[in-house]
């Protein structure tokens, strides 16, 4: 992105930030039942100092902003709770209670952000629940607004789709993402001006319960109206945009337009370094684009899921055609360039943005980059291979890295290289030589070390918040080892969530294929509250399943229990213990559960 910031004396985002504000959570600390501190805004007070040199001015302004927290006002009717988790969460006053929408991570912080609404605008009940998407940070919490036993009876909206794509970036491949946002929200580091000062996208993830209530409505098309709690609700669908799952809506009585997490005070990622699918940034634009005419004249407000509101009709035209243009040139440089041979990074050395934009604040790289941005369009054009073939069958990491430091001269030389590199102004080339040297002896302390100093110095000047997380907790990691806080993406909330091919799916995902390459068998469960039976297959160490009305040849086993039963075996429990029906037999479920894998959580990421 262009060195050219833009005015630090504009101070439009700080006035909308402070703008309707009613009340601050005192103390801003959110606890468990147990004691366990799941989110801490307090600790950001030393964001109101003045920018250190361990930080980048424009990231730490952009924390100052996203650290402000309590209940606001953004037009008569309408509520954001802000600061207590990465995401807002939206109440919207309706005849009986309220529709609240994006309950937050966990159900701590969205019980607590609910418990602040309350305290001063009465204890309403909530009467509706809207997920705008499909990604954690706006469903987890939905236990904390409508807890078990409360929910008969109050709609549930999300865009179509919503649970399958929940689950395969939740589920499927959690495991692996939820370690990588470790790095990517840097909530295991600590809160100071040379650690973790935010993220971009607000200041940090709360590390409580997770949970999720599945949707009863489907939005599927844009123009799509629903009517909850009195609340008129006019839909645009916009899937492959932010998530493959997404939706604006409009409130017409309040003259007030929710954008999601479409448009958002930061660019955007269009590939997450935590990992996702790879987004579409033409079609990102292009329904930003609609959104402009859509929604034209009816609206004098815009609200989303992070940061704060902007208000003026004419403003959030402006707002949301500068979004539109930085994700469009975005998309269309990055195949310009990559339709004249230029590979991904070179691509991202080269890509700029017009001044307009790189003078905008809401299109700094504080959460997406146009370094990264720009290598995930060419990703979804064209994969991994840049079509060098010197790329096409390399060695992994640490074989690679032997090497490398072998044709260096030895680990000291490449060590003292390095020290060189770094102190004549080369961070970036100090880091990939000690990486190489660190993977090849991992026991080098002082090649840790060495490669942890680095890091510091690359995170103390990223303006993008992920990238300066992800050196602060890769350094912090390299001295301390692997720890720290992870959320449970697998608890048996989200399990009951679940439909039962997807249950299926995320233990097919974890089946040790090489273990059961030989073996060959028949599961069938016959589901009593779903009136259906699935067939599963182990064979040449893949499990598939289907639906089957009538099988043509036995199975070897067959199970005949509820949902909740079949959770209770995959949590380990007994058929007998459970009261499952079997019959065939048995050994067949214990060889097919022998197989299942598990995780680890903590796996390592800048050591071997």
């Amino acid at each position: 992105m262009s060195d050219t910031l833009p005015s630090f004396e504009d101070t439009t985002d700080f006035e909308n930030a402070d703008r309707g504000f009613v009340a601050a959570l005192e103390p801003a600390v959110v606890k468990t039942a147990d004691g366990r501190v799941v989110y801490d805004n307090d600790a950001y007070a030393f964001l109101a100092a003045d920018c250190p040199e361990t930080a980048h001015p424009s990231l730490w302004r952009q924390a100052q902003l996203c650290s402000r927290q309590g209940l606001y006002e953004v037009t008569e009717g309408i509520y954001q709770v802000r600061g207590l988790d990465l995401s807002n969460m939206t109440v919207v006053e309706g005849e009986r209670g309220i529709v609240v929408i994006d309950p937050l991570i966990s159900t701590e912080t969205a019980a607590a952000a609910l418990a602040l609404y309350r305290a001063h605008r009465g204890d309403r009940p909530v009467t509706g629940l809207i997920y705008t998407h499909s990604h954690g940070d706006h469903f987890g919490g939905a236990r904390g607004v409508l807890p078990a036993g409360t929910e008969d009876g109050v709609p549930v909206l999300a865009p179509a789709g919503f649970l399958e794509h929940a689950v395969s970036e939740n589920v499927y491949a959690g495991n692996a993402m939820t370690r990588r946002a470790s790095y990517m929200y840097g909530a295991n580091l600590p809160k100071g001006p040379d650690a973790q000062i935010g993220a971009g996208l607000g200041s940090t993830t709360s590390t409580g319960t997770i949970s999720l209530i599945p949707p009863t409505v489907d939005i599927t098309a844009t123009g799509q109206e629903e009517t909850v709690d009195g609340v008129r609700i006019v839909f645009q669908l916009t899937p492959g945009t932010e998530a493959p799952a997404e939706m604006n809506f409009l409130f017409p009585d309040h003259r007030a337009l929710c954008l999601a997490e479409n448009a958002t005070h930061n660019m955007h990622n269009i590939l997450t370094l935590r990992g996702a699918v790879v987004r579409d940034a033409r079609i990102w634009a292009r329904y930003l684009d609609e959104a402009v005419d859509y929604f034209h004249g009816r609206y004098d407000v815009a609200f989303a899921s992070h940061h704060w509101p902007t208000w003026g009709h004419d403003n959030v035209v402006e707002f949301l055609t500068g979004q539109r243009d930085l994700y469009a040139y975005l998309h269309d440089q990055t195949l310009r360039l990559l339709n004249d041979g230029l590979t991904g990074p070179e691509i991202a050395e080269r890509i700029e943005l017009p001044p307009a934009l790189a003078k905008s604040w809401h299109a700094r790289g504080y959460y997406g980059s146009l370094h990264h941005n720009s290598k995930a369009v060419y990703q979804r054009y064209l994969g991994w291979f840049d079509g060098n073939v010197a790329h096409l069958w390399e060695h992994p990491p640490v074989e690679l890295a032997r090497r490398y430091v072998d044709v260096a001269g030895g680990p000291d030389e490449v060590l003292a290289k390095a020290r060189r590199y770094g102190e004549e102004g080369d961070p970036r080339f100090a880091a990939t030589l000690l990486n190489h040297l660190v993977f090849a002896q991992p026991e080098n302390t002082a090649a840790k070390e060495a490669l942890a100093g680095v890091y510091d110095r690359l995170g103390h000047g990223a303006e993008n918040g992920p990238w300066r997380n992800f050196y602060l907790t890769a350094a912090q990691e390299l001295r301390h080892g692997v720890g720290g806080e992870m959320v449970d993406m697998t608890n048996p909330e989200m399990a009951m969530a679940l439909s039962v091919p997807m249950l299926i799916d995320s233990v097919a995902v974890r089946i040790d294929g090489p273990r059961a390459w030989d073996d060959d068998l028949t599961v069938d469960l016959v589901l009593t509250d779903e009136g259906t039976r699935r067939r599963l297959t182990l064979h040449n160490g893949a499990l598939t399943h289907r639906e089957v009305a009538a099988p043509r040849t036995p199975a070897g086993l067959t199970l005949t229990l509820s949902k909740t039963q079949l959770l209770g075996l995959l949590a380990g429990e007994g058929t007998e213990s459970l009261g499952i029906g079997t019959e065939g037999d048995p050994a067949l479920l214990t060889r097919l559960l022998s197989y299942v894998t598990k995780p680890d959580p903590l796996f390592p990421i800048v050591t071997p």
